[in-house]
């Protein structure tokens, strides 16, 4: 094996190569975000080569790794913002990302800077090529998995007290697991990626449970007589882990329930002797209201609005993808007085997405439907949808290209006196998000 010579200071210089030329050079590897996952390559070889090669930086982090359906992202943004809160220094990998990818890789709760994640993104690249040269397993590594490498030797050089690791897909057999954590969070289960982790709620789980390690504590929304639920205890009790679920009440808000989830795990961390900087134990209780409001993310129930002639157009972005987080999602936003009534949904899918049920759950709050598609990603066609929303009982509308589906979008809304909804993909929300302003601006 071709050891990399040992990197440097990841501090950007004026020497720095700029970001898009390596993204360039990135983009040349398999992107399974792009493509369909029926031949999907699994497996940790190639990441644990590549981090081999690149001086193994994950073994120099304390790790907190979250998997699950939904809400791990905004699990992940809330245990940052606690241990921030504690004076912590702390690194945040995520996928995918909304507008910019060096959204993926945060430290102290913001995007790294463009030469950051080049420097390191090089090294990573380089290393893949010395595996393809020594025709190791890292000749294998992916887009992904080239990307985690670069956020873990980021991690790994600027001295942090902690990681927070966001699962991509599944769990066991994803580039990130070649992590070892103190905590692992499943936060939910759902029927996803079903051509890859299986048709099952009960095969799902034991994918996201695979981050489990020896040891660690898992922390999980599942019950144990919920059939995901049983296989994650199960794997727990093989492995000797604690397992430990908060209190949700009964209609609880998605906000409400990741806040949760988050203060247990910060709880358990201060349990087990992990100090903030004043050398207090960590606890739930640093996810005040500053620490919650920093931890919201982009396309996540986020709020927005498009002024037209007939008035501001209320916008809603979020990225939800199965039909289980939908209705969750509606069924937030209709506490919300502004948003009575129903919405002009403009949606996206991607191909592996249960788009049927998605649209159910749309006809049941009577909403209208624009549908859509992502440009260079594989997915439904709009008229697709179009034809299943159809299927639903739903008014249903089809426009391929997003700008135009959002304008068609945004004049029903304005002309019938709805609010608006972007849906069934983060992509879709990133591509427009900049065609939408805060509603305090």
């Amino acid at each position: 094996m071709t050891l990399m010579p040992p990197m440097s200071s990841l501090l950007p210089s004026p020497a720095d190569d700029p970001l898009p030329p390596v993204l360039d050079r990135l983009d040349c590897l398999t992107d399974w975000e792009k493509r369909p996952r029926g031949g999907m390559r699994v497996g940790l070889d190639p990441m644990r080569d590549l981090l081999a090669r690149l001086g193994e930086p994950h073994n120099r982090l304390r790790v907190i790794h979250v998997g699950g359906t939904k809400g791990k992202g905004s699990v992940c943004a809330l245990i940052e913002a606690g241990l921030m809160r504690a004076g912590l220094r702390v690194g945040r990998y995520a996928s995918p990302h909304v507008e910019s990818v060096t959204e993926r890789v945060c430290l102290e709760g913001r995007p790294v800077a463009d030469a950051t994640l080049a420097r390191a993104l090089t090294r990573a690249l380089d290393a893949h090529e010395a595996a393809r040269r020594d025709g190791t397993a890292g000749q294998d590594a992916t887009w992904f998995d080239v990307l985690t490498a670069a956020a873990l030797t980021i991690f790994g050089e600027v001295g942090l007290d902690w990681a927070v690791i966001e699962v991509g897909l599944g769990g066991r057999l994803d580039s990130t697991n070649a992590v070892e954590s103190e905590v692992a969070v499943v936060t939910n289960v759902g029927l996803e990626h079903t051509e890859i982790l299986g048709h099952t709620r009960a095969a799902i789980a034991a994918e996201k449970v695979g981050i489990l390690k020896p040891g660690t504590a898992l922390v999980t929304t599942l019950a144990t007589d919920d059939e995901a639920g049983a296989v994650a205890a199960a794997r727990a009790a093989a492995l000797d882990c604690p397992v430990l679920r908060p209190a949700i009440p009964p209609g609880a808000a998605i906000a409400e329930e990741n806040a949760a989830l988050a203060g247990l795990v910060l709880d358990h961390l201060g349990q087990r002797g992990a100090l903030g900087r004043d050398g207090t134990p960590l606890r739930a209780g640093l996810l005040d209201a500053p620490a919650r409001t920093s931890a919201c993310l982009p396309g996540r129930l986020e709020r927005r609005r498009i002024r037209t002639r007939h008035g501001a157009v209320p916008v809603v972005l979020d990225g939800a993808h199965v039909p289980f987080n939908l209705a969750a999602v509606l069924r937030d936003l209709a506490r919300m007085p502004d948003l009575a009534g129903p919405c002009i949904a403009l949606v996206a899918m991607a191909g592996d997405k249960d788009a049927a049920g998605f649209l159910a759950v749309l006809a049941r709050h009577r909403a209208s439907v624009v549908a859509t598609e992502m440009p260079e990603r594989r997915g439904h066609s709009a008229a697709g949808l179009r034809a299943l929303a159809a299927a639903e009982g739903l008014e249903a509308e089809a426009a391929a290209e997003p700008e135009a589906g959002l304008t068609r979008a945004v004049d029903l809304a304005a002309t019938r006196g709805r609010w608006l909804l972007v849906t069934g993909s983060l992509h879709l929300v990133g591509a427009l998000r900049a065609r939408t302003e805060d509603p305090e601006a």
